[in-house]
């Protein structure tokens, strides 16, 4: 059963050691309900909405504000420590998490993420998209076509259409602004692979093998630099494996979660 949190934006099931979900741009806390249904039965699980699905969303901010913005969630929900995984963007905020709370976290789940940083090319692409977006109001539906390739892999996009458009039609409901400061707060974010270095709990990053946003390259050279982590690959799913395919990446989290609990 599901308990959720209007306070804190957070929604949970289960008891025992905790779990918390962090989503990527243009998603919300509901594309971990996989992942709550999968694992409550043993673990605490959280999922929250990061500011851009608050009425924060139109705040200027950036990483270091979101892993603030988790240690008073941790500190209002009781939560010590914690399973930190965080998928996209998320992960991005997760990996600056542990670099700057490390006593919080007793591992990493790094979801189609990575700590390298974005390409001048993309970073030129994405701003314009942004711009776009935000002078628009609104997620512009043309756009929508563009970015639903590059949040879902090949094999959702034809086998799994109604999951695509249900968030497709997320999208347009939200603010212009909101899309804007999300996108712009991990954006020009420097490269991190040096910091990540420091960073020795127990990490798993799980990656779609169709994922063209963060390709597999850029998760194998984050495991690299960890001390201790390892790389899933999550077949027939892109950049939202958990969502996609939660089976295999259910899979992947749980034994994970056996090993560091």
């Amino acid at each position: 059963m599901y308990r959720e949190r209007a306070e804190t934006v957070a929604v949970e099931a289960g008891e025992g050691p905790a779990v918390v979900f962090a989503h990527g741009t243009l998603m919300d806390r509901t594309m971990f309900h996989p992942q709550l249904g999968a694992l409550s039965d043993d673990y605490r699980c959280l999922a929250y909405n990061l500011r851009a699905r608050t009425d924060r969303c139109a705040d200027d901010y950036d990483l270091w504000d979101l892993a603030d913005d988790l240690d008073a969630l941790c500190d209002a929900l009781n939560v010590d420590s914690c399973v930190l995984a965080g998928m996209s963007m998320g992960g991005f905020m997760a990996l600056r998490f542990a670099h700057r709370y490390p006593e919080r976290v007793d591992g990493l789940v790094l979801i189609d993420s990575q700590a390298t940083a974005h390409s001048e090319d993309d970073q030129e692409q994405y701003g314009q998209m942004i711009e776009q977006t935000r002078a628009a109001g609104e997620v512009p539906e043309g756009l929508a076509d563009i970015v639903k390739n590059l949040l879902f892999g090949r094999t959702t996009l034809d086998e799994n259409p109604e999951l695509v458009q249900r968030w497709v039609d997320r999208w347009f409901t939200y603010p212009g602004e909101a899309v804007y400061r999300e996108t712009s707060s991990w954006l020009h974010r420097p490269d991190f692979t040096e910091e990540v270095s420091d960073i020795d709990v127990p990490t798993l990053a799980i990656h779609g093998e169709e994922d063209i946003s963060i390709e597999m390259g850029e998760a194998e050279a984050t495991v690299e630099a960890m001390p201790n982590a390892r790389l899933v690959p999550i077949p027939e799913a892109g950049h939202s494996s958990n969502l996609e395919n939660p089976e295999a990446a259910n899979a992947a989290i749980r034994e994970f979660l056996e090993e560091v609990y």
